[in-house]
């Protein structure tokens, strides 16, 4: 009976140490589409507390040709676009890639104004933090013109 109870135990150790099925490529854009997503719905539901977990500490984000630095300076900026009880503007990604390293990753696509139309093009850089939690470092639009309608 010793024998058994020491198989099984051996049994579980083995399952329980087994490292998880390391990341494809494909499962790290889908974290980050999916980061972006919940990013874009904090606008959508009103709620600058949540925006501002997904902004990284030493971020720079673009207003025009002004970098804003720092996560508390870019929330300041931010907290009139959660005014009122109508989101100004929407954003979703087209297009995600992420460094073979897992790290750093992009994402961008079109920004939708209240009235539904196009009017602006997003760039962001994603950083894949210790904790395995994904967090913006730069974000940089594009307002609409040739070279952001020209893909």
């Amino acid at each position: 009976m010793r024998g058994v109870t020491l198989l099984k135990f051996s049994f579980a150790m083995m399952v329980g140490c087994q490292a998880a099925a390391p990341e494809t490529h494909s499962d790290l854009e889908k974290q980050v589409t999916a980061t972006e997503l919940a990013f874009a719905k904090t606008m959508a539901d009103r709620d600058m507390t949540s925006f501002s977990e997904f902004v990284s500490d030493e971020a720079v984000f673009f207003s025009g040709q002004d970098a804003i630095r720092g996560r508390e300076k870019i929330i300041a900026q931010w907290a009139g676009f959660f005014k009122g009880t109508a989101a100004p503007f929407s954003w979703s990604p087209d297009h995600v890639e992420v460094l073979d390293s897992g790290q750093l990753a992009l994402s961008s696509g079109p920004v939708i104004g209240a009235d539904g139309k196009l009017i602006a093009r997003f760039n962001s850089i994603w950083r894949r933090e210790s904790s395995g939690r994904w967090k913006i470092v730069f974000d940089k639009g594009c307002d609409i013109c040739s070279k952001c309608t020209a893909q």
